[in-house]
């Protein structure tokens, strides 16, 4: 198996020596996937399955910062797949991370229900009626609702979590609506919800949700992150998140 193939290089993760390939030309992970990563919660010996994983950014961090005992990633994008299988076996992560090049719709051909302990997903943000696509290629893929949508996704999710089993996602708050009805339509209870703000002076473009399955009605909504500061550099508590 070649180690890079054209176009793509090796990004540091800043994590356990932790590395990532990914293709420039193809849709790279955001700081989305990474605040997902700190913000999702796995315990010694938890089963993690990551939904929409790209290159594998998501298992990856978490494999540095959490206890879980395995992951298991699917991407419906073979090209994704190949490169965050690559990086597993640059992080020699093999008996920690499968990656799978599955169809969220078809997961149970291969997992059985109720056995996953967290379930993460950072899916497209766009309904098909919403943004401009020019063509189906790799980023449209990640963007847009094509292949799968919300529904898709939390529908899957609580048949594969165990009761009381969590669910971590990031989504943009304009689908907050929708996010929330849909995983009550799948009896998963929204229990933590933390906006995402670029400054301190602007609107939320993100936020980060905790789910639990047959979970009780009570939601806590954490102080909003901030990105960046006045002087367009980390804040403290991203540079925390990316680097401690």
């Amino acid at each position: 198996m070649d180690i890079l193939k054209e176009n793509e290089r090796i990004d540091d993760l800043h994590r356990n020596n932790y590395v990532i390939i990914q293709d420039k030309k193809r849709f790279c992970f955001g700081i989305d996937a990474v605040l997902l990563s700190d913000f999702a919660k796995a315990k010694k010996n938890d089963v993690v399955f990551d939904i929409g994983t790209g290159t594998g950014i998501i298992p990856i961090l978490m494999c540095a910062k959490t206890k879980a005992k395995k992951f298991f990633a699917i991407d419906i994008q073979e090209e994704s797949v190949d490169m965050a299988k690559r990086s597993v076996g640059l992080n020699k992560l093999e008996d920690k991370i499968e990656i799978l090049h599955l169809d969220i719709k078809n997961v149970f051909d291969k997992f059985k229900k109720n056995t996953i302990d967290v379930v993460t997903s950072n899916p497209p943000y766009m309904n098909m009626g919403g943004g401009l696509i020019n063509e189906y290629d790799a980023k449209a893929i990640a963007r847009h609702e094509i292949f799968c949508n919300l529904d898709d996704i939390v529908k899957a999710t609580s048949l594969l979590l165990k009761p009381n089993g969590k669910f971590y996602m990031v989504h943009r708050p304009n689908r907050l609506c929708d996010i929330i009805c849909t995983l009550r339509k799948y009896k998963l209870e929204p229990k933590t919800i933390r906006f995402v703000q670029p400054y301190e002076d602007k609107e939320p473009n993100m936020v980060l949700i905790e789910s639990v399955k047959n979970g009780k009605a009570f939601l806590k909504i954490l102080p909003n992150l901030i990105v960046y500061n006045k002087d367009n550099q980390y804040t403290e508590e991203i540079n925390k998140i990316y680097y401690d």
